[in-house]
């Protein structure tokens, strides 16, 4: 219950607890077993970390229950600092040269999401994990920006990723990073009356934003005329340019 989890961590600070759709659920126990544990002071952070049993590089903590006794439960603090990583500062972050990669396992920070992309594909010059805007807590998605077209190409035709965290390995989607303030890339807006494009073509020999006038007669050319629009998934931008949390 809420309720036990508050009474047991209140001895490391004020805390509110969390879930993803708690509102929506109206559920007074996590479904999913686990849940944000939000400190009102960032000491208290420090100080649950200090009670942790570390095994193998994990933290955890031993809670007794009605129905168990000493269970263990582990721990993952999340530093708000590992949310973003400029592997080349000599390069810029390109928006057109970014990747969406979705299915990121929670705890992988984002230089070691640089790390594997730029394994994978080189040429990596910026990742960032996505993050809830409330709870300041991984959502399960990231960015990685590349410095060469080549590179950007490579990773969005493999289309999945696996990533791999301690002992956690997920199966991660991979594609081009929708951006909200695009012109078409044919017309520059004059078809549109100057507003944004409303698709972008996925399709590698595309890769162009377009708006709704260029659309259909650029794809009605032989070769594209099976190419589908990717539309941004999710009413929130998530960031691009890297830049430091207080």
């Amino acid at each position: 219950m809420k309720d036990d989890i508050v009474l047991h961590f209140r001895r490391y600070g004020q805390l509110i607890v969390d879930w993803p759709h708690k509102s929506d659920s109206k559920s007074s126990f996590p479904p999913k077993g686990y849940a944000f544990l939000i400190f009102e002071k960032e000491n208290s952070v420090q100080d649950l970390i200090n009670y942790c049993v570390v095994d193998k590089e994990k933290y955890y903590i031993y809670i007794s229950s009605p129905s168990s006794k000493d269970k263990a439960v582990q721990i993952r603090p999340w530093c708000l600092a590992d949310a973003d990583y400029l592997m080349d500062n000599s390069q810029p972050v390109d928006p057109r040269k970014t990747i969406f990669v979705g299915g990121v396992p929670r705890p992988l920070k984002a230089n070691e999401l640089a790390a594997i992309m730029n394994r994978l594909y080189g040429g990596v010059c910026y990742a960032g994990i996505d993050i809830d805007p409330e709870l300041k807590y991984p959502k399960g998605a990231g960015r990685v920006s590349f410095s060469n077209h080549k590179s950007f190409v490579s990773a969005i035709s493999a289309r999945f990723v696996n990533l791999q965290h301690s002992d956690t390995e997920k199966r991660a989607e991979v594609k081009p990073y929708v951006l909200d303030d695009q012109v078409c890339d044919f017309c520059q807006g004059s078809k549109c009356n100057g507003r944004n494009a409303s698709f972008f073509c996925a399709n590698i020999s595309c890769l162009q934003y377009f708006c709704e006038a260029c659309w259909t007669p650029q794809h009605l050319k032989p070769g594209k005329d099976f190419h589908k629009p990717l539309i941004k998934e999710g009413a929130d931008r998530p960031r691009i340019i890297p830049y430091k949390w207080c």
